[in-house]
């Protein structure tokens, strides 16, 4: 397994994504539907309408990565699909997500133009 490193920030965009984007089309997302810059080597975490596939997209200060994950049974946990905006997640949430298994609360926060991030009530 690859070790993610100290201080990684985790993205987990709201609602339904187009799986079939790809890198291009997902950094774009990142950059006009989230405001956030795709290049500053966070993780950002997107889910399909089918809930069984995860793609991840990060810029590992080389070049993007992607990565893809299918569930063979059952589902990622996922905010409703009428959540705007992203979700921060910590290492071990990511980790768990990927496990399929993710059970921790997660904490609700919008990225905002200027870097920040903003509690949600």
């Amino acid at each position: 397994m690859i070790a993610p490193p100290t201080g990684l920030r985790v993205w987990l965009a709201c609602g339904v994504t187009d799986m079939r984007k790809g890198m291009v089309g997902l950094a774009m997302l990142v950059q006009q539907g989230l405001a956030e810059d795709p290049f500053s080597g966070a993780v950002y975490a997107f889910r399909g309408r089918r809930a069984g596939l995860i793609k991840l997209l990060w810029h590992d200060g080389v070049g993007l990565c992607l990565l893809a994950k299918k569930l063979e049974h059952g589902q990622f946990v996922w905010p409703t699909a009428t959540t705007t905006g992203c979700i921060a997640l910590s290492t071990p949430q990511l980790a768990a997500l990927l496990d399929g298994n993710c059970s921790r609360p997660l904490t609700m926060v919008r990225a905002t133009g200027d870097g920040r991030e903003e509690a949600l009530r």
